[in-house]
């Protein structure tokens, strides 16, 4: 049974490790969206992996939970804890070195609280990309990238934050420190602890430090945006583009046209350069070799694809400044979703196969429980799609809060019965235990509990995530 963080206990912490703590601020209890308002008598912020683990000692000791706090940027609810016995916040926000650079081996090792976007930073100042790219990259920690396995728009070329991380340091939840911080492709010296503690939103340790794998610069990269018929067309304009370019496409991104409505109602300054706005369209990166003409690359693509019928327009970007243009297209549709204020965010999965068919019958099971405006799309390279659930123009998300629930499983049943996932790449946090629960393998879940019984007895470590304590 937990105890509370109690002001006696933080003179203890504060006796014994001088300077450690600060008070809590309001953001550090509160995600993004603002659906969750969590607690903390106080905040951690080691220095070092010493004081981490002398922290965790105490808290394990006392029976304190301990909320690990990144950027902050989550939006499952996995760093806020809304109830229960109050925790202590441990964020790394000092925790932010770089603990080397091997250009030679495309490796960058770095502490846990390092901001994604200086890691990009440093991986350039080495000649190299790190090629994890999120619109919270500005904020996020690179710690809590790896605690939720984030995804992002490169997860088709690079894979997931997994796919990016060769080795790490962490805290063990009785104060150990495990020394995984390898440089290591090929390591079967028995279980992988890595790939335990990648994804585990801090439920089994707390991440500080990591080796990263990290890539050659493409030579050039070009950018299009293509309207398309459908997402069917946009999955085989997808099979068009790897069979000519195989390995080349770093991003595939599906854009409904409602998330340009949304834009335009929101964010009238972000443009978009096709007229008429098409129903659907696909944002397309590819990153090429020396030796071969960007824009000539992605102009044959289109004239095979308009040959197909499975393009209608299209603008291919001739500059840098064009190409960010592009994407701040695509970057911008999650903060319009915000000003606009969902009923119900889907961050799912799906077998590519599976989508063309998904779309149109969530849309009709949904049609049943109300009117609804539907912005579907994402990262269609790899299946993943965001697909949220808003009120009509004239209503609010507050006039539907007795609708969230079945809303959610309206499409999470839907989405669990065509094989796919009900969170691809935001994690469970708090939002989704339920879901887990639901749509969980009973022997997965089984053993999920036995692994956070046999490392974490006391469950001190991010209570009431992914798991129900």
């Amino acid at each position: 049974m937990l105890n509370a963080c109690t002001p006696d206990f933080l003179s203890t912490l504060e006796a014994a490790h001088p300077g450690l703590l600060r008070a809590v601020a309001p953001a550090d209890v509160e995600e993004p969206r603002g659906r969750w308002h969590g607690q903390a008598a106080a905040v951690a912020c080691p220095r070092a992996t010493a004081d981490v683990a002398a922290l965790v000692a105490a808290c394990a000791q006392a029976g304190v939970g301990i909320v690990p706090l990144g950027g902050g940027t989550g939006l499952v609810g996995g760093q806020v804890m809304p109830e229960g016995p109050v925790p202590l916040l441990l964020s790394l926000e000092r925790m932010t070195a770089l603990r080397g650079g091997y250009p030679s081996e495309n490796v960058l090792v770095v502490e846990a609280g390092m901001v994604l976007a200086d890691v990009q930073a440093e991986a350039d100042r080495l000649d190299r990309l790190f090629p994890l790219s999120l619109a919270s990259q500005g904020s996020a920690r690179i710690g809590g990238t790896l605690a939720t396995n984030a995804g992002g728009v490169n997860v088709l070329r690079y894979g997931n934050t997994r796919d990016l991380c060769l080795g790490l340091e962490a805290v063990l939840p009785d104060g150990s420190i495990f020394n995984g911080l390898k440089r290591l492709r090929k390591d079967n010296t028995g279980y992988d602890l890595r790939h335990l503690l990648i994804g585990a939103e801090g439920s089994l340790g707390i991440i500080t430090a990591a080796s990263l794998r990290l890539f050659p610069k493409p030579a050039a990269t070009v950018v299009a945006l293509l309207a398309v018929p459908s997402p069917l067309a946009a999955l085989e304009l997808l099979a068009l583009a790897e069979g000519q370019l195989a390995g080349l496409i770093s991003a595939f991104e599906l854009i409904h046209r409602m998330g340009y409505d949304f834009l335009a109602e929101t964010m009238p300054e972000v443009t978009v350069p096709l007229s008429p706005i098409p129903d659907w369209s696909v944002l397309i990166e590819l990153g090429l070799p020396q030796g071969v003409a960007p824009e000539e690359a992605m102009a044959g693509l289109y004239a095979q694809a308009d040959e197909a019928g499975l393009v209608l327009d299209g603008v291919i970007a001739t500059s840098e400044a064009q190409a960010a243009s592009l994407w701040r297209i695509r970057e911008s549709i999650p903060e319009g979703n915000r000003r606009i204020g969902a009923v119900s965010s889907h961050d799912i999965s799906l077998p590519l196969s599976e989508i063309p068919g998904f779309i149109p019958r969530a849309g009709a099971a949904l049609a049943r429980l109300g009117d609804w405006r539907i912005n579907c799309f994402g990262h269609l390279g790899d299946g993943n799609l965001h697909y949220n659930v808003f009120p009509v123009r004239g209503r609010s998300r507050k006039d539907h809060d007795h609708q969230r629930d079945a809303v959610k499983a309206c499409v999470h049943d839907i989405v669990h019965e065509l094989g796919g996932s009900v969170s691809a790449e935001h994690g469970i946090g708090r939002l989704k235990v339920g879901d887990l629960e639901r749509y969980g393998d009973p022997a997965k879940l089984a053993a999920m509990r036995a692994i956070k019984a046999a490392l974490d007895p006391k469950g001190i470590m991010n209570p009431g995530a992914v798991l129900r304590g």
